[in-house]
């Protein structure tokens, strides 16, 4: 998500800080800032757009301090303006902070604070430097270990103070940093490319690490007591490291989905006593609505077809989706008190925005689903929820697609309690479900290399059949459509019970059919499918839980995946499919993360 970079030495801190700001634009941003510690003093810019705008800033300006930290913001809490870039400074001027994460309980704690220091942005993250200001006659070190007590969430947490000029404090919990350790000068960062050019010496903080960070010395604590970090000698070249040693962006986004999804859901339900919250969305509105209406494009379109299905079971409210292209030339008829949805990973998908205006003046109450804080979608509807994927710089979708469902399920079980359509004891089930979701994406991401033999196995196949059935053939749609983008074969999503009506003629021996069949109160009808296929010499290649014995009989190629419950199953089905796609493409020799006539963010019609 953001970049995060902090230096101590001997040199210019400023031209150190700035080219490892430089070095980390591949991560996504839309503000950034530096605060540097010159003559016992706090000097801070900031600004927003690109680090060139921050530069033209303080261009003329003459700052010669050897200590600092710097920010590269992806907007969550707040728009990217001026007042909410990083770094963030308490009430006295002294105290400066860098973060990337959310805090979960930031609303709880600005509340009590505003009585007696004021806030100056919209921000989680200021929140932090007023808690530190509350402790700061204990030092630095102690006001962190204190502040970090009173806060819930995911943080990496980069501090200085001009009354202790020869000190960074560094803290993290479930976001990345790690210290590099040069000759005389240290530095602290989100990611590695940022100090490469400067040394190739590294401690990777664990979770719950407490850093103090001299120019000589590195201390760092874990629970109270002192621990020590391994120095690790990184062999990356600087390109590499942008991809953290991966050889695409696409691959390097699908492992990070499990944070996405993570990032995604935090701070928005508490699974103890089943309650759901969403910042700008107007409850009450939810809780009378009648109708729902979702517009996307795309894979989000295919997000939408998740949600129809978990809308229509969990909720009992008529639920129709509707592509952006095709709805903006219509005259839809809306039902009475219908909510609208509209889901855009850009927040910027012309289509999208061209079909909401068509029909916003009919609309009883809108929210929009979206991944980039400020954009034109987020300011159009009356309620907006932003997806936490961080930057995607690979041109297919993958981690904004999981972060798209994660909130498409909290919406459909939000909207599902207000309508006492579900009982507290299943909410609270389904939120434990959620919780685990990361964990199991991990396990499948572990496995990787199994689905790296199948894709060694069909990549010069020409045409490939994917089929679901219920829930899951939007993830047949999802999975054929990745296919499609990443590797240029020819391939087509399917409901399974459709295949006798057409697609069953394409069936011979040179045609994959991927089937997702997890055994679900559909999974003999699924499995009929399959035996018509191979009664007709056709590929098998299926997708289902680890627990079932029985399709090693059916199927030439399995990929296993964790059981988990059937209205859950999509969160996990799709990883593979992306990853088949991924390894396929790669094979082929194509460059995965720009596919030929592809755009991240369509603009134009």
């Amino acid at each position: 998500m953001c970049g995060i970079i902090g230096y101590i030495g001997n040199d210019n801190a400023l031209d150190k800080i700035l080219y490892g700001l430089k070095r980390l634009e591949y991560r996504g941003y839309d503000s950034a800032g530096i605060s540097i510690i010159d003559d016992k003093k706090l000097i801070r810019y900031r600004s927003r757009g690109r680090i060139e705008d921050l530069i033209e800033k303080i261009k003329d300006k003459k700052i010669n301090g050897t200590l600092g930290i710097g920010h590269t913001r992806w907007a969550t809490h707040g728009k990217p303006t001026d007042e909410n870039a990083h770094p963030h400074i308490d009430c006295s001027g002294k105290i400066s902070i860098v973060h990337n994460g959310i805090i979960e309980n930031y609303f709880e704690l600005k509340e009590k604070l505003k009585k007696k220091h004021k806030f100056s942005s919209e921000t989680d993250t200021e929140v932090f430097a007023h808690l530190i200001e509350d402790f700061i006659k204990e030092g630095l070190e102690n006001a962190v270990k204190k502040s970090i007590l009173k806060i819930k969430g995911m943080y990496a947490l980069v501090i200085i103070s001009s009354d202790e000029p020869d000190k960074i404090v560094a803290a993290r919990q479930g976001s990345p940093l790690v210290i590099g350790i040069g000759e005389s000068e240290v530095f602290v960062s989100s990611d590695i490319p940022s100090f490469l050019k400067y040394t190739k010496k590294a401690i990777f903080l664990e979770d719950g690490d407490i850093a103090i960070i001299k120019k000589d010395k590195i201390r760092i604590f874990n629970n109270n007591k002192e621990v020590k970090r391994q120095i690790r000698n990184i062999k990356w070249t600087e390109k590499q490291a942008q991809k953290g040693g991966f050889p695409h962006f696409m691959l390097k986004e699908i492992m990070e989905e499990p944070q996405a999804f993570e990032d995604t859901l935090m701070g928005k339900f508490d699974e103890r006593y089943g309650n759901i919250k969403f910042e700008n969305i107007d409850i009450m509105k939810l809780k009378s609505i009648e109708n729902i209406r979702i517009i996307a494009c795309g894979t989000s379109y295919h997000a939408a077809y998740v949600a129809k299905y978990l809308f229509e079971k969990w909720t009992g409210i008529n639920t129709q989706i509707e592509i952006g292209s095709e709805i903006r030339y219509a005259n839809p008829v809306l039902g009475e008190k219908t909510l609208i949805i509209i889901i855009s990973q850009s927040g910027e998908t012309i289509d999208t925005i061209e079909a909401f205006k068509n029909i916003k003046n009919n609309a009883y109450y809108s929210i929009a689903i979206v991944n980039v804080v400020g954009s034109t979608l987020s300011r159009m509807l009356h309620g907006v929820i932003y997806t936490h994927a961080g930057p995607e710089i690979g041109v297919a979708a993958t981690k904004t697609f999981i972060s798209q469902l994660a909130v498409l399920y909290l919406l459909a079980l939000c909207i599902a309690k207000l309508k006492n359509k579900i009982n507290i004891k299943d909410i609270k089930n389904s939120l434990r479900i959620l919780r685990k979701i990361p964990s199991l994406i991990k396990q499948i991401l572990s496995n990787r290399r199994q689905i790296e033999k199948i894709a060694e196995k069909y990549y010069n196949h020409k045409d490939f059949l994917y089929y679901g059935r219920n829930i899951n053939y939007p993830i047949a749609l999802e999975g054929a459509l990745k296919l499609k983008e990443i590797s240029y074969i020819h391939a087509e999503g399917y409901p399974a019970g459709e295949m006798k009506h057409g697609p069953i003629a394409l069936v011979d021996e040179k045609v994959p059919n991927v089937f997702i069949a997890p055994q679900n109160s559909l999974y003999e009808k699924v499995i009929n499918n399959i035996e018509e296929i191979k009664a007709r010499n056709g590929i098998i290649i299926a997708l289902t839980n680890r627990s079932n014995n029985e399709m090693e009989k059916k199927a030439n190629d399995i990929i296993y995946i964790p059981d988990i419950e059937e209205d859950f199953y999509p969160l996990l089905a799709i990883i593979p499919l992306q990853l088949l796609a991924y390894y396929i493409g790669v094979k082929k020799g194509i460059d995965v993360d720009k596919p030929r006539n592809l755009a991240k963010s369509v603009t134009v019609e």
